[in-house]
């Protein structure tokens, strides 16, 4: 694999350890408390409050409308549903047009049949009069039956058409991958569920769902403001990046564990990380001081998540006596692979062997970054900047050769990988996406041969999934799995019409056709629902919840969409106020075997102003375990 540093024109990338676009930075802004006696310094938890006791400083909240929420009288294409006409992109697939359009959602449908095969249409037949009267002739009584069966044709067309699939009813659908963001890989869908579909998850509700806070860990002491990306969790252990390490705390009490000392902050961290719980991370060559708060990101690590081991660290030159510099890190096919706006390089997983690095060519090509799980994805620039091309790559992930190719549209600057296999990418073409999501259009491609499946448009205003401006493996709310594309939607008015009672849902898009299966699972009047990872063939997804009431963490059978409640969070003040501390939609967010843990992805040096938003912590977590 073969990339140089970015051409002489090429403008200088985001100013390092910003927050990503549309978010604040994360993290406390408040004072950290002192540790208690005996305990140590940084990273130690804090007793949780007693139940019901009212935190400090909780923000009244103003309801306001959801964020592209339909205007009347106007009628506007529902949430979850394609614009009407779909307009063609690049590669779009021409049957794509021929297929009938869903109604939007919230108007009401045209008559549908029941559910199952259509009846046959209710037909006026003349009846015998009294006394037995005139029967009707051989003709009419042809010409009565043939209008019945077409009736019939034309009735199952019709439902075939709008039931939102591509197969028969009587036709068995195949199942497909799914890609966890904090798990290990990509993870086979399972069956169950009316579409064959979902159903087969591990997360299963406990003997009781009502959480309780099981530990807290404050924020640790910033001069500025520090990136502190990176939490995982193992069978025993919840692990957070903190200053300049890494540390791992007791998953039920929140002890230290252990603490990795780095040699400097940590820059990048892996969603991926192997079966036996060992993730990539980036790190800075040395520790930060003033006045200038910032070192070079260009340590490639591999970290033992049991045992708290660096187990190697490497770097690589790019040109003279300057290191190569990453902004991200992933994990596929045994292969660690860093990227960023100077190239990218891969290592052995196991060894840290490098297996590429950034290299000069003719074409002013390099990798901007990588996807990984189940497979190895580059997405690759080209060309002198203001006519980039850029390039979707399936990789060798050994020798770094590709093995299928697509180029992204005209008006594509960057691209974010939201699964390798399938693969599917979100991209923002010709900038159309302007509310900060870097999402216009999703494309589902075959990573075998390369070719267009199909195009997804997804409108700003409709759906809350987002990506990184300029990251290849940072999108948020958008999971893949059975061949399913499952976003939310924005919110919106519920059914009472009251602002307090806004609400959202998940939509599936089937990524060989790109239409909208008819299933979709409904946050309900004041709940907000965040898709986190798959489960299977379920998906795990964090509902907020109103000004009054915890959040919940619910199972969603894929199939049909229906929920099951696994954790809710406290409804005191106390406990809101703690998890509103976070901005959640920005926040690091793990659940597993009835344990929730909530992380900022930003530390801050404490203001003065602080004080009245109320306590600020590095991370909590709450479970349903006794």
């Amino acid at each position: 694999m073969t990339q140089p540093p970015p051409p002489p024109n090429q403008p200088p990338g985001p100013p390092p350890n910003q927050p990503p676009g549309g978010h604040p930075p994360q993290g406390g802004f408040g004072a950290p408390q002192d540790p208690a006696p005996g305990q140590g310094g940084f990273g130690a938890p804090t007793p949780p409050p007693p139940q019901g006791q009212p935190g400090y400083g909780y923000p009244e909240q103003q309801p306001q409308p959801g964020y592209g929420y339909p205007q009347a009288p106007q009628p506007q294409p529902g949430y979850g549903y394609p614009e009407q006409p779909p307009q063609p992109g690049y590669g779009y697939p021409d049957q794509q047009h021929q297929q009938p359009v869903p109604p939007p959602y919230g108007y009401p449908a045209p008559p549908q049949q029941p559910y199952g095969y259509p009846t046959a249409p209710q037909q006026q037949v003349p009846s015998p009069g009294p006394g037995g009267g005139k029967k009707l002739s051989a003709q009419a009584q042809i010409v009565i039956a043939a209008v019945v069966a077409v009736a019939l044709i034309v009735g199952g067309g019709i439902w075939y058409a709008n039931s939102g699939s591509d197969t028969p009813p009587d036709a068995k659908p195949t199942g497909g991958t799914s890609q966890s963001p904090n798990g290990g890989g990509d993870a086979a869908g399972g069956s169950g569920g009316g579409n064959g579909l979902g159903g087969n998850g591990k997360e299963k509700p406990g003997a009781k769902t009502g959480a309780r806070l099981a530990f807290r860990v404050d924020v640790p002491k910033v001069p500025d403001t520090t990136p502190v990306d990176g939490s995982w969790l193992t069978d025993t252990t919840y692990v957070k990046s903190g200053v300049d390490s890494i540390v791992g705390y007791d998953i039920d009490k929140g002890t230290v564990s252990w603490t990795l000392p780095l040699a400097g902050q940590v820059c990048g961290a892996s969603r991926h990380m192997t079966a036996d719980h060992k993730v990539p991370i980036l790190f800075e060559e040395s520790k930060r001081v003033a006045p200038r708060y910032y070192q070079s990101c260009n340590q490639v690590g591999m970290v033992d998540l049991n045992t708290g081991k660096l187990l190697w660290s490497a770097s690589v030159g790019a040109g003279g006596d300057e290191k190569a510099r990453f902004s991200e890190v992933t994990l596929g096919g045994g292969t660690v692979a860093a990227g960023g706006t100077g190239g990218g390089a891969a290592f052995d997983a196991a060894t840290g062997k490098v297996r590429w690095k950034p290299q000069s060519n003719d074409q002013n090509c390099y990798d901007m970054g990588y996807g990984g799980g189940a497979g190895l994805v580059a997405v690759r620039k080209c060309g002198r900047y203001g006519a980039e091309t850029v390039l979707v790559q399936n990789l060798d992930p050994v020798s770094g050769k590709p093995l299928s190719e697509y180029k992204m549209p005209t008006g594509v600057k960057y691209a974010s990988v939201v699964s390798t296999k399938p693969l599917v990418v979100a991209a923002n073409v010709g900038d159309a996406a302007d509310d900060g999501s870097s999402i216009s259009d999703f494309f589902s491609i075959d990573e075998k041969t390369g070719k267009l499946r199909t195009k997804i448009a997804a409108s700003a205003d409709r759906y809350g999934a987002e990506c990184g401006a300029t990251s290849v493996e940072e999108c948020r709310q958008v999971l893949v799995g059975d061949d399913r594309l499952y976003v939310p939607t924005e919110e919106h008015e519920g059914s009472t019409g009251e602002y307090s009672d806004k609400t959202n849902e998940i939509i599936a898009f089937d990524l060989a056709t790109g239409r909208t299966a008819p299933e979709k699972a409904d946050a309900g009047d004041g709940y907000t629902l965040m898709p986190l990872r798959m489960d299977g063939g379920d998906i795990i997804a964090y509902k907020v919840g109103p000004y009054d009431k915890g959040g919940q963490i619910v199972s969603v059978n894929a199939g049909t969409m229906k929920e099951t409640l696994l954790m809710e969070t406290p409804s005191d003040k106390g406990n809101r106020d703690i998890v509103s501390s976070f901005s959640i939609t920005g926040a690091e967010l793990l659940y597993a075997d009835g344990r929730f843990f909530i992380s900022a992805t930003y530390a801050n040096k404490p203001r003065e102003s602080d004080g009245s938003l109320g306590k600020k912590y590095h991370a909590v977590s709450y479970t349903t375990k006794d």
